[in-house]
């Protein structure tokens, strides 16, 4: 966020509302995130076999455990998303153009 801040100000300057570019700071952060969730759901699923004997009093495919783990990171990558989106939302356009 602080690396686009010009372009943020510029969005804003002509006319973008800053709902629409919190709404695009969060969907731009969260992508990878959710691609990340994903990815490491399906290794973790590939690999429970392998950790079938570290594992004591959950089973492999726990999907409490899995969801649990998910949700975690979700909510993390949100909450580190949505603060410097909102703060940015709230900038001078005028002073995020001259800045630089």
């Amino acid at each position: 966020v602080s690396q686009r801040t010009r372009e943020i100000g510029v969005r804003l300057a002509i006319g973008a509302q800053p709902s629409h570019v919190l709404r695009m700071m969060l969907v731009q952060g969260m992508r990878p995130v959710l691609v990340g969730v994903v990815l490491g759901l399906a290794a973790a699923a590939m690999i429970t076999r392998a950790l079938r004997v570290f594992l004591f009093g959950i089973s492999p495919t726990d999907p409490i455990a899995f969801l649990t783990a998910a949700a975690v990171v979700l909510s993390v990558a949100l909450v580190a998303c949505y603060v410097p989106s909102r703060r940015a939302t709230s900038i001078d356009p005028v002073g995020a153009i001259r800045s630089e």
